[in-house]
């Protein structure tokens, strides 16, 4: 299926958005996601559903001061 990842067009056969996550290596970071502009909650993540043309938003926090 094809994908928009942060603004990136992917091809992935990925079903739910916590297989996407695993097999773009996040498994066990602390993210924000949100597919077609609405937030997916964590414990939401292995249930929902990932369809040809979604866009998809992973953020992570950064460090800094």
């Amino acid at each position: 299926m094809r994908l928009t990842i942060n603004g990136e067009t992917q091809e992935v056969a990925s079903a739910t958005l916590s297989e996407l996550l695993a097999l773009l290596e996040y498994e066990g970071e602390w993210l924000a996601t949100a597919v077609n502009g609405e937030l997916v909650h964590r414990d939401e993540r292995a249930r929902f559903e990932l369809n040809d043309s979604d866009r998809i938003e992973i953020l992570s926090p950064m460090q800094g001061g």
